[in-house]
C-alpha cells in the first residue's frame, strides 16, 4: 500500500493530526466523513493512520466496491470488507480496530451544497454496534477531498434534468441508482481537465467517546441517536477548525501554480 500511495502521498500532502488519541491496546471504531468521490481520503488516511500510530482498522466498504472487477480485490486486499452489521460484529468479536464512514455512497456522491457536511441521513448502525460490543468510537474529519474538485453537475441537476426524469422511471436504472442518490458529480479538476487539485489532506483525530454511558441499550433508539449526535458534533468541529486552518497556510511552488483560481 506504502508504494502503491506514493505517489498520491506527494501530490496530496496529506497530513494527521491527533495520533495521540490512537491506543494500540483498545481497538475502537473509526468514524469520519467521507470526501467526494472517496477514492483519495479513504486510502491515504489509512495510510497515514498507520505510519503515525501502527494502527490499520479494517473499513467497511459499500457493496459496490466489491461488484467492480479489479477494484473490488484491490479494496479486499487493503482489508475492506462489506459494510453489513454481520461482517462488523465479526470484526469487533474478534477485537479488530474498524472504520466506517456512515454517509456511505451517498456522502461521496454529494450535492454541491453538501460540501464540508454530514450526509447521513439517519442512519445510527454505528453507533447501536459500538454499544453492542463495548467499543470505544474515535471520530476523525477529512479536509481537502472536496476542494480538489469543482462540480459542475450533481444528484439533484441529473434527478431535475429531463433525461435524469426519463431513465429514472425504469426500474432498473432507479434500483442501481438508489432513486438518483448514486448519482456520481460531473466535476473538473485542474483547470479544464479530471486530473483533481493537489489540495493537501489533512485529517484530525478526535478524543476517544466512551460507549459505557449506554451499555446494554444498543436497542433503545433514543441511546444510538445519542451517540450518533456526539460524534457527528464532534467531526464538524474538526471539519471547520481544519478548514480553517488549511485556508491560512500557504502553498509553495508547484502546488500554488496549480491551485490558482
Amino acid at each position: 500500500m506504502d508504494r502503491l500511495l506514493a505517489l498520491p502521498r506527494r501530490y496530496f500532502a496529506p497530513r494527521l493530526f491527533g495520533a495521540e488519541h490512537v491506543s494500540l491496546q483498545r481497538p475502537a471504531l473509526f468514524v469520519g466523513n467521507h470526501g467526494l468521490y472517496g477514492l483519495i481520503d479513504s486510502p491515504l488516511f489509512l495510510l497515514e493512520l498507520y505510519r503515525e500510530t501502527g494502527v490499520f482498522p479494517r473499513a467497511l466498504g459499500d457493496r459496490l466496491h466489491f461488484r467492480v472487477p479489479g477494484w473490488g480485490a484491490l479494496v479486499k486486499r487493503w482489508g475492506a470488507v462489506e459494510g453489513n452489521p454481520d461482517n462488523c460484529t465479526a470484526l469487533m468479536q474478534s477485537g479488530q480496530p474498524v472504520l466506517v464512514f456512515p454517509g456511505g455512497a451517498r456522502e461521496v456522491a454529494m450535492r454541491k451544497d453538501e460540501v464540508h457536511k454530514l450526509v447521513w441521513k439517519n442512519r445510527t448502525g454505528f453507533a447501536r454496534l459500538a454499544i453492542e460490543h463495548g467499543y470505544d468510537i474515535i471520530p476523525f474529519a477529512s479536509a481537502g477531498c472536496d476542494q480538489a474538485y469543482r462540480v459542475l453537475v450533481d444528484g439533484s441537476d441529473f434527478q431535475q434534468s429531463r433525461l435524469g426524469r426519463t431513465l429514472l422511471k425504469s426500474p432498473r436504472v432507479d434500483k442501481l441508482l438508489r432513486g438518483g442518490d448514486m448519482f456520481m458529480p460531473l466535476s473538473r479538476g485542474v483547470g479544464p481537465t479530471l486530473v483533481p487539485r493537489p489540495e493537501p489532506l489533512w485529517f484530525q483525530l478526535g478524543a476517544p467517546i466512551s460507549t459505557a454511558p449506554w451499555a446494554g441499550k444498543q436497542g433503545d433508539a433514543d441511546a444510538r441517536w445519542a451517540v450518533r449526535e456526539i460524534v457527528a458534533e464532534s467531526i464538524e468541529s474538526m471539519l471547520l477548525s481544519l478548514n480553517q486552518e488549511r485556508s491560512e497556510a500557504r502553498q509553495q511552488g508547484w502546488r500554488r501554480w496549480l491551485l490558482k483560481p
